[in-house]
């Protein structure tokens, strides 16, 4: 462990380090984009932070591999090369559409050429607990391998609209993660050393060293380059781990430990998924591109509910942690108290997420109330001012005869 947070460590302070030289460029050099409709923020930011996370990634990885202890990592070089050069690719797309905003088919073509390269240098989902284990064959491997790695990366891509949201929710889902596979590995191979953590904990030292700069008020985003970067490494560490687990070593008891790894990313994502396949849904049914932007995501939706932007931030935080760890219960608690758990902080965040609905219903039936309450008091004044004049007009009007006798 303390080998991890040493890389980490690195990470964290040469991402650090990295953003304060990006965030100075950017504003020496103008580079950044003008104000978009869908943008929150209304000050021209860089979005060049994903070099940052990028730089320290590299680095960190390239002090782990002088460290002893890392070696049965870098005994073959060649996958964790591949993670490299597809994240580098990644980071380049990523910076060229934050810089002059590619089409959403170039940016597809590349993500899916990333993740084909990726499963042909053996970085791949080899088996999955359906029917007990099933070890998949060659194509069906690199089809779920490819889709995994796309859809997880567009899913990060698609919440990555409010100040230190995608950092936060990777330090949160990472961070259990990198506890999962750490275990499994333990438990697996008597080794806590291997290429799954190692990229998790580099990942998470990156992260949280640009997240001082991208906290609200962001004076640098980590933009598509970034959000590519980070769910690509997400999507990959999940993929290898299903490298460490020996099929014939794993009995029925074992399953649900030994697989909620892959599960995982899945689970700590299920809400930017959720805003992914509603963006989809949403897009198609409009007759336009899945992936053309628009300001309907979420949490353009909890601004637009009444929360603050702080605010809708840490709800999103919320979410991810109470299913992450909720997830990491399972390993050591009973299901049931596990699941109970998940339940109880879902209702909790839903009550949260929904109180500016109640805040709001509330004003409309006191403002309601109070109108009519004031119609009420306008009606008596004029019932009163017109029985007043009638029995005036009454006093005053002079009498005939004939009115007398009657």
């Amino acid at each position: 462990m303390t080998f991890y947070v040493l890389v980490g460590l690195i990470a964290a302070v040469v991402s650090f380090g990295a953003s304060w030289a990006v965030l100075r460029l950017g504003h020496r050099f103008k580079i950044y984009p003008g104000i978009r409709d869908r943008d929150v923020h209304t000050t021209p930011t860089p979005r060049l932070g994903g070099i940052a996370i990028a730089v320290g990634i590299l680095v960190a990885l390239a002090a782990a591999s002088q460290i002893s202890w890392f070696r049965l990592v870098y005994a073959d070089p060649f996958p964790l090369l591949a993670i490299v050069v597809g994240a580098l690719v990644m980071l380049t797309i990523g910076v060229v559409d934050d810089l002059y905003d590619l089409d959403w088919l170039t940016k597809l073509a590349g993500q899916l050429l990333v993740g084909g390269f990726l499963a042909w240098a053996g970085v791949q989902i080899l088996s999955l607990p359906i029917g007990g284990i099933t070890i998949l064959s060659p194509n069906l491997s690199l089809i779920i391998t490819v889709l995994a790695v796309v859809l997880v990366m567009n899913a990060v891509n698609f919440i990555d609209g409010l100040d230190g949201l995608v950092a936060g929710v990777t330090l949160l889902a990472g961070g259990v993660f990198f506890i999962y596979s750490y275990l499994l590995a333990i438990n697996t191979s008597q080794t806590a050393f291997n290429l799954a953590s190692l990229l998790m904990a580099v990942l998470l030292g990156a992260v949280a060293g640009f997240l001082p700069f991208n906290w609200h008020p962001a004076k640098i985003f980590m933009g598509d380059g970034g959000a590519l970067v980070v769910g690509l490494l997400l999507a990959v560490s999940t993929v290898t781990v299903t490298g460490q687990i020996n099929p014939a070593a794993v009995d029925a008891g074992q399953l649900l430990p030994a697989f909620i790894p892959i599960l995982l990313p899945f689970a700590v994502l299920v809400v930017p998924l959720l805003d992914f396949g509603l963006a989809v849904l949403r897009r198609l049914r409009a007759g336009k591109s899945p992936f053309s932007a628009d300001r309907k995501h979420l949490h353009h939706r909890l601004l637009d509910m009444g929360h603050s932007h702080l605010h809708a931030v840490l709800i999103f935080y919320a979410w991810t942690a109470v299913v992450a760890i909720g997830t990491l219960l399972f390993m050591f608690v009973a299901w049931w108290w596990a699941l109970t758990a998940i339940i109880v902080g879902l209702i909790a965040c839903a009550f949260v997420t929904l109180a500016p609905l109640t805040r709001e219903k509330r004003r409309a039936v006191e403002s309601y109330d109070a109108e009519s309450l004031e119609a009420d008091a306008t009606n008596d004044d004029d019932t009163t001012a017109t029985s007043t004049t009638t029995a005036l007009a009454t006093t005053t009007a002079p009498t005939t005869p004939a009115e007398t006798s009657r």
